[in-house]
């Protein structure tokens, strides 16, 4: 989950807006399926994009998605750029030093470490590694902080350009989410497998809000209550992350 560019996206014409301002801006990052990603029209689609506009619906808010590189997505909410972020963006007590987060809308998802088949990883004792994370995600702090010593931390601006250097041989493996993991290791018909053992890190994907945005928080979390309770949330997990959930729904 980039640099300090904001490229306009979808406008939403929902609803009378509930809040004091006339548009809430939701940013995600636009590269990281099936959260987000960018569809053939290069409109903003996936889970998080189905989910924010059924909060906007439900809400009454009138809504617009912005796509933003990951690396300045929180500075750029911090600057007022955009009001929200949706971007499978881990609640963590780091981030929480700097911003807020609603409530999760997916559960604390274990994260996985994948390589090419047969590639005999020992990660008892991993040294000399390539490894892959996005930079600026709860992956790349683990990675530097448990496996940097003797392995070499390879950091991208998207997930998909450590996956594509994972294809090409110059990686290892990659620590990423196990919900972004699971369908590029289904695609791959075997030529990728997972490896070494799952690591539980953050606590659920939640969206963030700065930290005076207490009516906007407090609005999205009703609503997300409420979109659990009747099961929206579970159906768009199902939709998107193929055997996942259900979750919420009582």
């Amino acid at each position: 989950m980039k640099k300090t560019m904001l490229a306009a996206a979808a406008v939403l014409a929902l609803a009378t807006p509930a809040l004091a301002q006339d548009t809430v801006r939701i940013a995600t990052e636009g590269a990281y399926a099936p959260w987000n990603f960018l569809n053939d029209a290069g409109e903003p689609a996936g889970f998080e994009i189905d989910l924010g506009n059924a909060i906007c619906e439900t809400a009454e808010l009138n809504c617009e998605w912005v796509i933003n590189d990951w690396d300045s997505i929180i500075p750029n909410l911090l600057a007022g750029n955009y009001d929200l972020i949706m971007a499978g963006m881990s609640i963590t007590d780091e981030r929480l030093e700097t911003i807020d987060f609603s409530d999760n809308y997916f559960p604390p998802d274990p994260s996985k470490f994948v390589a090419a088949a047969g590639a005999n990883l020992d990660f008892s004792d991993l040294s000399g590694a390539r490894v892959g994370v996005q930079g600026g995600t709860i992956q790349a702090g683990y990675a530097e902080e448990n496996l940097g010593g003797a392995n070499t931390i390879v950091t991208f601006s998207t997930a998909d350009q450590a996956m594509a250097d994972l294809a090409a041989g110059n990686l290892d493996t990659i620590l990423a989410d196990g919900a972004y993991l699971e369908p590029v290791v289904t695609a791959s018909n075997g030529a990728l497998e997972f490896v070494g053992e799952d690591v539980m890190i953050g606590g659920g994907v939640g969206a963030g809000v700065r930290k005076e945005d207490a009516e906007l928080k407090a609005t999205v979390d009703e609503t997300l209550a409420t979109l659990k309770a009747d099961g929206t949330v579970d159906a768009l997990i199902a939709r998107w992350f193929d055997g996942m959930g259900p979750f919420f729904a009582e």
